[in-house]
C-alpha cells in the first residue's frame, strides 16, 4: 500500500499546466480522454513511478467545480493509494459506515472512491493494478514523460481543526493504524505517508501540502522564482498547495 497519485483541482487548467511543466521539468504531460465522464479535463505529470494530476471542470455542476466554489480557489482534491487486493479492501469497508461514491473495474485496473464527507480532507481512492508496477490512468508510455527535476511523491499533509479525528477516519478507510508524529498524526504506507496536522483557522480538513523527492533542487527553485511563485526555501506554493521539495 502506497500513495501513487495525488490530484489537485484548478480553475485554469492551461496556466496551471504551464506552471507544473516548468516546475517539475516535464516536457510532456498526459490528458485522459475518459475523465470527461466526470465533466472534467485533466493533465497528468509523471514523478518517477508516482503521478501528480490536475483536474478542471469543463461542464457545469461537477464535484470538482463545487469543490472549487466551496474552497474559494484551487486546492488538493484526491489521494490515490495503491492496494494489493481491492476486493479484500471492499469486504473490509463493507463493515464500516464509509460510503463508496464511485467504482471502476477494467480488469487490469480497479478503483473505488470514498465519500469525502466520511473521510474528510480530500477524496480517498483505493486502486489496484495488474501488474502492480503499471498505472493505467497515466496512459501508454508514462515512463518516458517523467519530470527531470523530481522522482517520487513522499507524503501528503491534511490540515484540520481536529487532526486526530480526521486521521482516524483515514485510518479506517485504509485499514491501517494511526500513529502519533510530533504534534500531529500519520499513516505510514510503504515508504509514503499521510500526515494530519492541526490548523485552528481551518473551516474543515483540507489537503494543504505535498512532499516531493527532488532530483534537482536548484532547477526547481530557479523555475519557481522565474515564474514569480511564492517560495520559502524549498517550499513552493502552487494551485493552493505547498510543495515541499526534499532532496534525499
Amino acid at each position: 500500500m502506497k500513495i501513487r497519485q495525488v490530484a489537485l483541482a484548478a480553475s485554469n487548467l492551461e496556466e496551471t499546466d504551464k506552471t507544473f511543466r516548468r516546475l517539475l521539468g516535464c516536457d510532456q504531460t498526459y490528458a485522459d480522454p475518459e475523465i470527461i465522464y466526470f465533466g472534467l479535463d485533466n493533465r497528468l505529470y509523471t514523478l518517477g513511478d508516482c503521478f501528480l494530476e490536475v483536474v478542471s471542470p469543463v461542464q457545469p455542476n461537477t464535484a470538482a467545480g463545487r469543490f472549487l466554489d466551496r474552497r474559494g480557489g484551487d486546492g488538493g482534491y484526491m489521494v490515490i493509494v495503491q492496494v494489493d487486493n481491492l476486493a479484500q479492501e471492499q469486504v473490509r469497508l463493507a463493515d464500516t459506515a464509509i460510503r463508496t461514491v464511485f467504482a471502476d473495474d477494467r480488469g487490469n485496473a480497479k478503483a473505488i472512491h470514498l465519500h469525502p464527507k466520511d473521510v474528510p480532507g480530500a477524496i480517498p481512492s483505493l486502486d489496484e493494478m495488474s501488474p502492480p508496477e503499471s498505472w493505467l490512468w497515466a496512459g501508454d508510455g508514462w515512463e518516458q514523460r517523467a519530470g527531470r527535476y523530481v522522482r517520487s511523491i513522499l507524503a501528503v499533509e491534511i490540515r484540520s481543526p481536529d487532526p486526530k479525528a480526521t486521521g482516524l477516519c483515514w485510518a479506517e478507510a485504509y485499514g491501517i493504524e494511526l500513529m502519533p508524529a510530533g504534534n500531529g498524526w500519520r499513516l505510514e504506507m510503504g515508504g509514503t505517508e499521510i500526515r494530519f496536522e492541526h490548523d485552528a483557522a481551518a473551516a474543515e480538513p483540507a489537503l494543504m501540502a505535498i512532499d516531493v523527492d527532488a532530483v534537482d533542487l536548484p532547477a526547481i527553485c530557479a523555475a519557481a522564482d522565474d515564474m514569480g511563485l511564492e517560495r520559502h526555501d524549498h517550499v513552493v506554493s502552487v494551485c493552493g498547495v505547498e510543495f515541499n521539495f526534499r532532496s534525499h
